[in-house]
């Protein structure tokens, strides 16, 4: 990956590599789930107890191959496990749990010692290759690549490292497993052929798609397998009753929702636990992020972190919401708005050209252009209240904290810096004073001072 972040933690669609396959190993409902950790161990371990802290870890202290890591694994689990024991790789994020399920009730059907999972490719360069009797058509063995022959390396149905294994039997086999190959490791495929001999059945589970047991060793590789996941997930909302306009410019996250009739424009990408209501409209060119959208809203080229905006509601063109926003049934936050920490109350419009931080403002009030709220004093930050059915004039400062009653009108370029009484007018501006002929004094000559003379004509009838 030529990355200082561990491979498996590359993320994709909303998880890590490894988060995408425990996310399908948990569909088994395992009795116990483990990772087996060596390179970056500290950084995955911290990491795997965010996303999954009932997952157990055992350390491969020197990566001694396959076989030795699967040892590591069954170690920590006191050596053996009775019943099935189902081994998946790290870096496969499009592994689905419908497909273990399916190799797990294969295994368990076929009364085998080991089942492998397999898929056809139409490139099998770099795989280990499965190796069948020609008149039964039972798996023999698994030849890696670099070990076939120029025969083995012209099959194309290919080992994809995911397994199902009879527990008693496979910490035997791996008692057994040798090291005489290229890489002098210990390979978990020499144990089909270790049960094999020893009289046990080995069968296959075919993935339907070839596309799910892809392992990512590249940043190419990780983008492909992005497309590919979002395909995924776009198809199954579409499905559900999801218009998405323009799959190939939408991108989301697995754990976002939507409901029914839902619309996603062009350019949108939707992140972690957004959820976007009925009949509500996201896009063009949004970007949320842990948002909640009510039904029948209305969000419009618009970047929201940690907000929820109600039912009804109208968000942008072109606004900011930050963490803590919270926009009532049918309220607005126009164009060139930035909001934080502030709730909003219901049909209450912020239209134009403000900031609103660390605010409370009440039902059914409009917030003239181009208002501040003025909720740093350097060290602390301070808050704002608006009640509700004001009428905020353009140009207006609220310095916090301070405190403007249900009713009150505040007037166009006031600096609001005392509370302001239910249902008065607050005026807080300097008194305009006109200079006569200033122009005409300071400018002389100037184009301004040519149409000021001009003007002055026309108005004593000079023509």
């Amino acid at each position: 990956m030529k990355s200082a972040i561990p491979k498996v933690l590359h993320e994709i669609s909303g998880r890590s590599l490894v988060g995408h396959v425990l996310a399908a190993a948990r569909e088994l409902d395992p009795e116990n789930l483990v990772v087996v950790v060596g390179h970056a161990r500290e950084k995955v371990t911290a990491h795997l107890a965010e996303i999954d802290p009932a997952v157990r870890t055992a350390v491969q202290e020197e990566q001694n191959g396959t076989g030795h890591a699967v040892r590591m694994g069954l170690e920590q689990l006191g050596g053996g496990v009775d019943g099935t024991v189902v081994v998946v790789c790290g870096d496969t994020p499009l592994l689905t749990g419908a497909t273990l399920a399916q190799l797990a009730a294969t295994h368990q059907a076929d009364g085998n010692a080991v089942t492998v999972l397999t898929a056809e490719v139409p490139d099998a360069t770099g795989y280990g290759r499965i190796v069948r009797d020609e008149a039964s058509g039972a798996v023999t063995g698994i030849v890696e690549h670099k070990d076939a022959s120029e025969a083995v390396r012209a099959v194309r149905e290919i080992n994809s490292g995911v397994f199902a294994f009879d527990g008693q039997l496979l910490a035997d086999a791996l008692k057994r497993v040798r090291t005489d190959n290229s890489q002098g490791e210990e390979y978990l495929t020499d144990v089909l052929g270790i049960l094999r001999e020893a009289g046990h059945r080995v069968g296959a589970s075919v993935a339907v798609d070839h596309r799910e047991i892809a392992g990512i060793n590249n940043r190419v590789q990780l983008s492909e397998a992005r497309r590919i996941l979002n395909d995924r997930l776009l198809t199954a909302a579409m499905l559900s009753g999801v218009t998405v306009v323009d799959p190939a410019s939408t991108w989301v996250d697995v754990t976002v929702t939507f409901e029914r009739d839902a619309v996603v424009h062009p350019g949108t990408q939707l992140h972690g636990s957004t959820h976007v209501g009925e009949g509500a409209e996201v896009g063009p060119n949004c970007r949320l992020t842990d948002t909640a959208v009510g039904a029948g809203a209305r969000v419009d080229n618009t970047v929201s972190y940690s907000s929820q905006i109600g039912a009804q509601a109208s968000v942008g063109p072109f606004a900011y919401l930050r963490p803590g926003t919270r926009l009532g049934v049918k309220g607005k936050i126009g164009t060139y708005v930035e909001t934080k920490n502030a709730s909003i109350g219901e049909g209450t419009k912020i239209p134009h050209l403000s900031y609103v931080g660390d605010a409370t403002i009440g039902e059914y009030s409009n917030i003239g252009a181009a208002s501040v709220f003025v909720n740093y004093d350097g060290q602390e930050k301070h808050h704002t209240t608006v009640g509700s059915h004001c009428r905020t004039g353009s140009d207006n400062m609220f310095v916090a904290p301070v405190t403007v009653g249900d009713g009150a009108y505040t007037a166009a370029g006031s600096v609001i810096t005392k509370d302001v009484p239910p249902g008065s007018l607050a005026v807080a501006r300097g008194q305009q004073r006109n200079i006569e002929g200033w122009v005409a004094r300071k400018r002389p000559g100037s184009a301004a001072a040519k149409a000021a003379e001009s003007a002055s004509r026309q108005v004593d009838g000079e023509g």
